[in-house]
Formats: C-alpha cells, structure tokens, sequence
C-alpha cells in the first residue's frame, strides 16, 4: 500500500513507488507480477488470483495498492473461486531426493555459460506472461477526444471526471492497466492509432509516464498531471487539466 514519501512520509495514499514494483527492488533479470486493485472487492479477487499466476509461473506476484485503498471500507463478496489447473511441481519441490539428483531451488552458479542458459529459460516465462496474462479496463475509448491511463484509486477517480466532462460535451476515455507487469501496451498502442491525446494521471510526480509513452510509441501526444506526497486529485483539478490538453 504505498504512501505519501519520500523516507518515512505519511499515511496519505501516493502511486509513487511504481518504480519499485515494476521495474526494480532485486537482483538479475527478472519481473514481479504486479497487480492494481481499485477496489477493495478488486483486493480481495486480485489477491487470490496472485498467489494462483505465482504457483503457475513459479514467480513473485505482488499486490500493489495505494493508502486509500488500504484504509477504505466497502462490502466485499467472498466468491467461491473456480478451480485452477496448476502445473506439477514434481520437479522443483523438496519431497526427498532418494534416488535422482537433488533439487536446487535457489540458484549459485558461477558458469556464466549455465546462468546464461537459466535467465533465458525463465526470460520465455515472461513472454507467456505477456501474452497470457494482460489486464486492463477500457472505457469509452469510442469517439473520445482524449484518453486518460490511471490505475488503481486514480482510475476511480477519472471514471468520475469521464461523467462531469460528458456534461459539458467532452468526450474522455480511460485505459485503466489492473496488470502493471506484464502492462497493457497493444491497447494503449492500438488506441493511440485512433486518438491522439493521451493525458496519464497519477499520485506521483511521473512513473508511469514511462511504460505509456513506450505504449504509444510516438503515435499520439502525451500530457501528465500529477499529485505527490499524499495528495489525491480531485476530479475538478482532472477536468481542468483534460479542458487545457484539449
């Protein structure tokens, strides 16, 4: 649940350590699965569906929420979860190694050459998570004169500012990314073909820029408005900014 920073910071809800999650925090080359709930019913689904892609893929998945999340209230509906078909884990558990070579399940290889082969082996992993497991929200993209990306409580707050634009004859679209790894860059390329005013909205002073503008590729113009150290846009601010990329 990231907080208004740097250092110790506050409470306050912030998105500002994207970063972190998605593109740093440990050693060689790999990626956590990230997801972005915005909701606490969202929370609850999106958390038990990570420790499922973690148990498929053999790899870390983290939850990556925001202080108003973390602090909010609302009901929640405890769904019976269908059963999932998860791969054998013969061949990596620790069982007893009666009879065959033991299983190493943390790696210390100094053969570059092996390391080599072992980085490219879980490399493929991610491209089946690219392929396979991307998720995002799209909302009125049809006809809109701007796209807003934001996720997790920022999206909430942009599916407010979509309403009130309506009103005054603004037509606002929202691609929200619930997968921040692997991230939804076809739909935000492929929008970009069509709409060509992107304006990322975030409680940071710019991270997610980053993966979008590499989304977009140069195909549209890219705006940023953005709130740090625990403070939350309000959708008047939002709407303000839409009216001046417009």
């Amino acid at each position: 649940m990231m907080r208004g920073g740097p250092g110790l910071g506050d409470i306050q809800p912030a998105q500002s350590d994207y970063f972190q999650a998605t593109k740093g925090g440990g050693h060689g080359d790999y990626h956590l699965i990230v997801l972005a709930p915005s909701s606490v019913q969202e929370l609850v689904d999106l958390t038990m569906d990570a420790f499922d892609l973690a148990d498929k893929y053999r790899n870390p998945a983290m939850i990556l929420g925001d202080g108003l999340l973390g602090q909010m209230m609302e009901a929640v509906e405890f769904k019976k979860k269908p059963k999932v078909d998860l791969p054998s884990k013969e061949s990596w558990t620790l069982v007893g190694c009666k009879g065959r070579k033991p299983h190493q399940i943390v790696s210390f290889n100094l053969n570059p050459s092996v390391l080599e082969k072992m980085n490219l082996v879980i490399n493929e992993k991610y491209k089946k998570l690219e392929e396979k497991e991307v998720r995002y929200e799209a909302i009125s993209l049809e006809n809109a004169d701007l796209v807003i990306v934001a996720y997790g409580t920022v999206a909430r707050i942009v599916k407010t500012v979509i309403q009130k634009a309506k009103k005054e004859g603004i037509n606002v679209g929202l691609i929200r990314p619930i997968t921040l790894y692997p991230f939804p860059e076809k739909i935000i390329g492929d929008t970009a073909e069509k709409i060509k005013k992107f304006l990322i909205v975030e409680m940071s002073l710019g991270q997610l820029i980053e993966d979008v503008r590499l989304a977009v590729n140069g195909k549209a113009k890219i705006k940023f408005y953005g709130r740090p150290g625990g403070i939350i846009p309000s959708p008047e601010e939002i709407l303000e900014k839409v009216k001046k990329c417009l």
